[in-house]
């Protein structure tokens, strides 16, 4: 199996040989290297690009390239993997919420292989060994020493081989990392339903780039609404047909309860508790399976420019 943190450990040092010319600064702490591509340092596209490969354990290309009517900023943030599993779910997927005193982010990266305490991780038989830990906070402060020490202890490493990037929803880098996530929620949606997910051989996905919010709540809000109603993700999978004619419908976010709103309006219904959002919503707007085996190809959900546009506060 591919050692996903090693692989995300040589993008990071990729940064830390540019730190100048990607805006990004380099600090310690509790003995840890930490990055940060958006709080104290502005960050930017490139670095941006760089995050999301680290999330990904470097197992997928993310680029953010201009596309004519993309809502928005004009942007768009493409991802594309030959390992969906790896890259998306034993890496990309933020499964560890971290509570420290009073320090709490949504860790996500290749970090998560190497603690293994999620049930997605189990019952997907997905593990990593190893003494260097790579992990990717959503967060608009640094992490707490305590914070950063209870990382590597439940990682089983030494402080000094764990390396943090850290960027909020507010900045540049920040937005492309989340919104790159187009492919991954769709993995995720289709665990959830039961699709054996070993069968999405390989995958691309796009999603619109908002213009960065001022406040966190609201950016966490854009970027959600960029994938919910405006994301489009393409699935290669060997599968048999009457499989995916029949969760199909099922997997875009037009198949939730809570579809039909700006995200924002949504979290804000539910005191900003993620837990109550219904889960079925985190999807992109429409998913297309090309199934290898049939020769089939199918396309379900819709994109929704009306609420991206109200999300976003703007007109294309």
């Amino acid at each position: 199996m591919t050692q996903f943190n090693q692989a995300a450990f040589q993008t990071a040092n990729d940064l830390e040989e540019n730190l100048a010319e990607y805006r990004v600064g380099s600090t310690t702490i509790g003995g840890a290297t930490l990055f940060d591509l958006g709080i104290e340092h502005r960050g930017g596209l490139v670095a941006g690009e760089m995050l999301a490969d680290v999330c990904l354990g470097a197992a997928a290309d993310v680029f953010a390239a201009a596309e004519p009517g993309a809502i928005g900023t004009g942007v768009v943030v493409k991802v594309a993997t030959d390992n969906p599993v790896g890259a998306c779910l034993a890496c990309q997927y933020a499964g560890w919420p971290l509570s420290v005193g009073d320090y709490s982010a949504m860790v996500s990266g290749p970090i998560r292989l190497l603690r293994g305490k999620e049930q997605l991780l189990e019952k997907l038989g997905l593990s990593e060994r190893g003494a260097i830990g790579v992990a990717v906070l959503e967060a608009d402060t640094y992490p707490t020493e305590a914070a950063v020490l209870k990382i590597a202890e439940e990682c089983s490493i030494e402080p000094e081989l764990l390396t943090i990037l850290i960027a909020p929803t507010t900045s540049i880098a920040g937005n492309i990392q989340v919104v790159a996530r187009s492919v991954e929620t769709a993995m995720h949606k289709l665990h959830e339903v039961g699709f054996d997910v070993n069968d999405v051989l390989s995958a691309t996905g796009s999603a619109p780039l908002p213009p960065p919010a001022l406040k966190s709540i609201d950016g966490i809000g854009r970027t959600n609404d960029a994938i919910l109603y405006g994301g489009s993700v393409t699935l290669f999978v060997d599968a048999d047909q009457a499989v995916i004619d029949e969760i199909g419908p099922k997997v875009p976010s037009n198949s939730s309860s809570d579809y039909g709103k700006t995200f924002g309006e949504i979290f804000a219904s539910y005191e900003y508790d993620f837990f109550k959002v219904d889960p079925l919503l985190f999807s992109p707007a429409v998913v297309t399976f090309v199934n290898l085996r049939s020769g089939i190809s199918r396309t379900f959900g819709q994109l929704r420019p009306d609420i991206l546009e109200a999300s976003f506060g703007c007109k294309s």
